[in-house]
């Protein structure tokens, strides 16, 4: 922050070269600027710019936020207070000639993808990307099957994908793992290096991981009685008969973020005895205590699942790893849900992270969810 001080000082002095003093500036600057407690993001692009405004995703804060002119300039800037292990994904709104863009930020470089695009991301100062998520040549890597199943309860043919664990061996079985949203999850969350490198840590046990996909993803995943009987009746059973699957609930889990940790919770209330493992990643457990949820029609199944789930929770024989962004605005709801959890499950975990309702968010708290509910060697000799 003093270095742009410094700068606004140099330019508002009479005769100053403005244009040589940004160009100066922007050549050895890493942006946004980060230091111990808030950033400060940057704009200029050396044309006619009439506003920037700040296009973020962190609840609690205005959504769009004009950033300051540098006086005599084309520049702007705004301050913005950051926990230090904080991260933020935004855009940049630019108006020039009475109309606004949406754009990436030029001159950060940090890309964050999901299904409908890319943002750019503001990593705080004790941000750090676990070096568990990226791919590591030494680790050895499961294997992906590609296989498909005809659905009675849909009516098709519903395709998935099965992470094999490297060096499965022949009459050995192993717990599974079902995750809802699952071609996101291996595209966007690298649950695939994530899986090769905790396995081969043994910080997680050997594990089968199947990965399917919603065709009408919101519908299905509301509470739907079909999704439920789907992943119970039909998916489970293929997946046993053509894969190695330990038998018991205790080997069997669910896995989903935002709608999928909602299928997940709903698939193991529907049928009870079925799903002993659960993660729920910023789960979209909307409720009523008073008045409509005002959500849309989409939400109503899920507002009438959750709130006779809290009046009248039902005993889960699973452990339960819940976690939510505390920038997202559905961290109202997973607060309020986790006592409930701790009532009716086994076991229950809850984490806050400093972050939003997005992908690497949930990659993030993938080493904690599964070395809790599938730990491996290493995890199990020192606890």
């Amino acid at each position: 922050m003093q270095r742009l001080l410094d700068l606004i000082a140099q330019i508002e002095r009479p005769r100053a070269h403005r244009k040589a003093l940004l160009d100066a500036f922007v050549a050895d600057t890493i942006f946004p600027l980060v230091t111990d407690d808030h950033a400060v993001f940057f704009f200029w692009d050396g044309t006619a710019t009439e506003a920037v405004f700040l296009q973020h995703w962190v609840f609690g804060l205005p959504s769009r936020i004009e950033l300051r002119r540098i006086p005599h300039t084309d520049a702007f800037y705004l301050p913005l207070d950051l926990p230090k292990t904080a991260r933020v994904e935004y855009k940049f709104e630019i108006v020039k000639a009475g109309k606004g863009r949406w754009s990436a930020d030029p001159r950060n470089p940090r890309r964050a993808y999901d299904p409908f695009g890319s943002n750019s991301v503001c990593p705080a100062s004790s941000y750090e990307e676990p070096e568990w998520t990226r791919p590591d040549t030494s680790s050895r890597c499961g294997t992906i099957v590609d296989g498909e199943l005809h659905s009675a309860q849909f009516g098709e043919y519903r395709p998935y994908q099965m992470y094999v664990p490297y060096g499965a061996r022949p009459g050995k079985r192993y717990p599974l793992l079902i995750v809802h949203d699952g071609s996101d999850f291996l595209h966007f969350a690298q649950m695939r290096s994530c899986l090769d490198n905790l396995i081969h840590r043994h910080e997680v046990a050997p594990l089968l991981v199947a990965f399917t996909s919603g065709v009408q993803r919101n519908f299905e995943y509301a509470a739907n009685p079909k999704q439920a009987a789907f992943l119970a009746t039909e998916l489970l059973p293929h997946l046993r008969e053509r894969f190695p699957v330990l038998p018991g609930a205790e080997f069997q889990g669910l896995m989903g973020a935002s709608f999928g940790a909602v299928s997940s919770l709903y698939a193991a209330v529907q049928h009870p005895g079925v799903w002993g493992r659960l993660i729920l990643e910023s789960g979209s457990f909307a409720f009523t205590d008073i008045g409509e949820h005002e959500r849309g029609p989409l939400w109503d199944p899920i507002v009438t699942f959750v709130n006779e789930f809290r009046a009248n929770p039902p005993k889960l024989d699973a452990q339960i790893y819940q976690s939510c962004g505390t920038f997202e605005s559905l961290i109202y709801y997973n607060r309020s849900l986790f006592p409930v959890f701790q009532r009716c499950a086994d076991q229950a975990r809850f984490t806050e992270a400093p972050d939003g309702h997005n992908w690497i968010n949930w990659r993030d708290r993938l080493r904690e969810a599964l070395t809790w509910l599938f730990p491996g060697p290493l995890w199990m000799y020192y606890e």
